[in-house]
């Protein structure tokens, strides 16, 4: 926990709470977070956390500062002061994130600006929705027989752009697999950038929408054809897209997989 310090005459600052919710199943929260949630003076959430962990959150004591594609979003900057703000009023606050806070999540600015402005806070980590959203499709996103590596990568950068800090080119090169976060809307432009760059077409692709949450659905294809996969399916925000081999081995297990999430076991 990092220290902070307040004038003598001031209330001391609260603390705030960095805090992974999971892929969205509130049994899927950590005990730690469970318990600062229901203690939290006030709980700064963002959309990702799902429906249900957001329903168990008191009204009086959450406030929304979601982000939602091509929608209203709070800027980040509003963020990091309104945390700075409740905290030195002595509250005990906790900025709520889907997934895990320091996984695309922004965690880590946020510690960088509460510590900057002397403001105590505690990470708890999370299990990132960039493998449990996999997992629970059938889908392990490393395996002896097909993947020793995997790379997680943002898929809100625009792979065209040239200035881009994703080398698809080196990523399809790796032989691993590669977990896209935040991908849906740009699938066509980095599918058909690592087809450019040397990948077989008829690499396994899946997406999993909506991982743990109620509603999940799965759309599976190759590198050529998870597209039209996703149209058809009409696949939305959130989901996770994996891509390689390990995407194919959901076949041999679904009929028997029992995470049942909405339509986990039916392919889209």
């Amino acid at each position: 926990m990092a220290g902070g310090s307040t004038d003598s005459n001031g209330p001391q600052p609260g603390t705030v709470y960095l805090v992974g919710s999971g892929p969205g199943d509130p049994d899927l929260l950590t005990v730690r977070a469970k318990r600062l949630l229901e203690d939290a003076d006030v709980v700064l959430h963002d959309k990702l956390p799902g429906p249900e962990i957001i329903d168990l959150l008191p009204e009086d004591r959450r406030e929304d500062v979601g982000k939602r594609a091509d929608g209203d979003r709070t800027p980040q900057s509003e963020i990091n002061e309104r945390l700075v703000e409740l905290a030195r009023e002595g509250k005990s606050v906790v900025r709520l994130k889907g997934g895990d806070s320091f996984v695309f999540g922004r965690g880590g600015e946020e510690a960088e600006y509460l510590a900057a402005h002397e403001v105590p806070f505690e990470v708890v980590p999370a299990v990132t929705s960039a493998i449990a959203a996999p997992a629970v499709a059938g889908i392990p996103v490393t395996h002896r027989n097909h993947a020793s590596s995997v790379s997680f990568v943002t898929g809100h950068e625009d792979p065209t752009k040239e200035e881009s800090a994703v080398d698809w080119e080196a990523l399809a090169a790796t032989g691993g697999t590669i977990v896209v976060l935040m991908g849906v809307g740009r699938l066509p432009d980095y599918t058909t950038a690592l087809r450019e760059a040397g990948m077989d077409p008829e690499t396994p692709v899946a997406l999993v929408e909506r991982g743990t949450w109620p509603g999940q659905q799965v759309a599976t294809g190759t590198l050529e054809t998870i597209v039209d996969a996703r149209d058809e399916a009409d696949v939305s925000p959130p989901a996770v897209t994996v891509i390689g081999d390990v995407a194919g081995t959901r076949d041999s297990v679904v009929e028997f997989l029992q995470n049942d999430y909405g339509t986990p076991n039916e392919e889209a």
